[in-house]
């Protein structure tokens, strides 16, 4: 696992999304315009999780795709295109079950729950994953999780839960 972030376009290529925020105690969140991720849910297979580079914020745990939204960007394309980014996660064949905003004022982060009609091979497809894979729902709480993800997950599993029998 990498320690070594990659280096960064300069400052007038990037977009202005990507930078930190800092709360009012100090702790930074990534994103200027906030973040969002998705978690990819296919009823045989579990659900979608990305291991995180060591370089990254809460590197070596596992959670979901996502980072920053793009200055205009909304919260859903985000969601999607950070997973296609970080997980080779096609648009095509998926279907939005919920969404979830955890909001703190001054910066929010979006969790779009992707229900996936048809199976795919999930992929490292760039820098910010460590690995990517289907990981059954009985066995993610076992796992290192990102603090915010294994905040969320119990309310993600019984979102899932209840679309189980309506998909």
């Amino acid at each position: 696992m990498s320690e070594t972030p990659p280096p960064l376009p300069p400052e007038h290529l990037r977009d202005p999304g990507d930078s930190w925020v800092e709360g009012p105690d100090g702790t930074r969140y990534w994103g200027r315009f906030g973040a969002a991720g998705a978690l990819v849910w296919h009823p045989t297979q579990g659900v979608l999780l990305q291991l995180r580079a060591g370089w990254s914020h809460h590197g070596g745990t596992w959670g979901i795709p996502g980072g920053a939204l793009k200055k205009g960007e909304s919260a859903h394309h985000a969601a999607l295109r950070e997973a296609g980014e970080e997980a080779g996660v096609p648009e095509q064949g998926l279907e939005t079950l919920h969404t979830e905003v955890f909001d703190l004022g001054f910066w929010s982060y979006t969790t779009v729950l992707l229900y996936a009609r048809d199976y795919f091979a999930p992929e490292v497809t760039d820098h910010e994953s460590v690995d990517v894979q289907w990981v059954p729902l009985d066995t993610v709480s076992s796992l290192d999780l990102h603090p915010g993800f294994e905040k969320s997950w119990p309310g993600l599993l019984a979102q899932i839960q209840l679309h189980t029998g309506s998909v």
